[in-house]
Formats: structure tokens, sequence, C-alpha cells
């Protein structure tokens, strides 16, 4: 965890205490279960005592649960609360995902939309099936942004500043390693501006290959990247550039032009939804929105 910069520490509208309590729910990942405060320091690089006083004031609130006989937390259901009020306000996950189950079901990779969190991507929707049981990812998890097919498909479509203050952030976090890190995002570059999306071939993970496309909203909001990927042998490379890549973009823009009003939502295939059209129009703008 990083401590707030010191151009955010020096800003008036800028609330030490409450960044630093973030920092401590931040600590949790999906597979900790318990942490005592001695270990959410060392994640958050906190003072010991610091932790122990954001630790307390969160029990209070409801945000954590202590442990006694372990002298560790756990996050409570408060806390999930937070997350799952964003996922589900969050109207791109819900619209794109028979999208993303039909070229689940095409390709027999792994399908999912993620968005930034720091130097990395984080799922906020997943579609996989039994083929895809080399890929245990799911709604949550984080993964690098710098080797990743999803992060670079991101990355190539940030411009200026917010561009320009990524790259620097993760040339400090990744130090020495930075110049092949660069090489690789450079060539993920060079395939974007050809095919119009990023491939990894092991790079993140030996038996993991995927390629991904980044989908930029008008409103603002994003980009959002979408990725396929599988098991190494079931996507090669050379599916990956020939296959699974121009599906995906042919995916991403059928949801581009839904959220831009020119094709209507896809739903999923039941009985029920076979006979009934669907709507075009203030509705997507609604879901999108996260207007129910």
């Amino acid at each position: 965890m990083k401590r707030p910069t010191k151009k955010t520490a020096t800003d008036r509208s800028f609330v030490v205490a409450l960044s630093r309590g973030l920092e401590v729910l931040r600590a949790f990942g999906p597979n900790d279960g318990l942490l005592g405060n001695q270990e959410i320091a060392a994640r958050t690089k906190l003072p010991k005592p610091t932790i122990s006083r954001l630790t307390y004031t969160l029990t209070k609130l409801g945000y954590l649960t202590q442990v006694p006989r372990f002298e560790k937390y756990q996050l409570a259901p408060a806390a999930m609360s937070l997350g799952y009020a964003a996922l589900a306000n969050l109207g791109v996950r819900h619209l794109s995902q028979p999208f993303r189950d039909e070229l689940m079901q095409q390709t027999g990779g792994a399908v999912a939309v993620g968005a930034r969190d720091r130097t990395s991507m984080i799922y906020v929707g997943q579609a996989r099936s039994s083929l895809t049981v080399g890929v245990q990812l799911d709604v949550g998890s984080r993964i690098p942004i710098a080797t990743t097919a999803m992060g670079r498909a991101y990355l190539c479509a940030l411009h200026g500043e917010e561009r320009t203050s990524l790259l620097r952030e993760l040339r400090e976090y990744y130090g020495s390693r930075w110049p092949r890190i660069k090489d690789g995002i450079e060539r993920s570059e060079e395939m974007v501006a050809k095919y119009g999306f990023a491939i990894s071939v092991g790079e993140w993970q030996d038996d993991v290959h995927a390629a991904a496309v980044a989908l930029t909203l008008n409103d603002g909001t994003g980009p959002y990247a979408f990725n396929c990927g599988a098991p190494a042998f079931r996507f090669t490379e050379d599916r990956l550039i020939n296959d699974i890549g121009p599906r995906l973009v042919a995916m991403v823009r059928k949801i581009e032009a839904v959220l831009g009003g020119t094709a209507a939502p896809q739903t999923r295939r039941t009985e029920k939804s076979d006979n009934k059209k669907p709507k075009t129009g203030g509705r997507v703008a609604r879901v999108i929105e996260g207007i129910k």
C-alpha cells in the first residue's frame, strides 16, 4: 500500500484520517481471512499505534469484526456491502453479461470485464465454464496492468497525463524490472494499433494466454477492458491473433453500439426472454448509469 503523496497530503480538501481508514480496509485480500494489527501495519506502511486506533474505530463502526481468540480482524458485512453496492450500480457489468456469456460459449475461454485499481486491474464481471478450469479468477480478483492482456489494453486506451502518470507509477513499482516490462507494453501498443487488441502469451502466468480489448465510455467513466483467456494449450498465440482477438473486438464493438443507443441490448436466451422484444433508448442509458 502507498501513503498519500506529498501533493494529496498538502491538499486541504484531502482527509488523511479517512484515507488511512480506507487503506486498512484495502489491506484485506480475497484469500486473507484474518489479519492482525502488525500484518495490517506492514501492508499499509502505517505505524502500528495508528493501525490500532483505526481498527478499533472500524470495528466500532461495523466495518471490521474482531476475533479475540486470535487477536485479529476480518471484514464485516458493512464493508462487504460497499463492494456489492458498487457492483450493483456498475451498469457496464450487467449490460455486457449476455455478450460475455456468448463469447465464452463460442470460444471455451473465460471472458471478463475489469477496471483499474492502482497498478492492477480488478475483475468486476466474469463468465467461465468447466473448460476454463485452469483460469482461477473471479469477481474481485486482481491482475497486474503491466503484464496482462487486460491491463495492457486498458493502458493503451489512456491518453495525456493519465497515461503518463500510470506509466510513471508502474516504473517506480517495477524498479530494475521496468525495461523488460516496458518492452512488453510497447509490443502491445503496436498490436493494438494493428489489430485492435492486446495479447499476453505467458507473460503474466506461464500457463495462461489471453487477448483483451478496451472499452471507453462517453460519460467519462472507465476505460474498462474485456479479456478472453484460457490455459495455454487451448489458446495458442496463433489462435489468439486469428480467432480470439477478432471475436473479442467484435463483441466490444457490439457493446459500444448498445451503449451508444444504435443497437438493442442483448438478453440471455431463456424461454421467457425469447418471446420479448428488447427495448432501446432511454432504458439503456439508465442501465449504464446504474439507475434501476
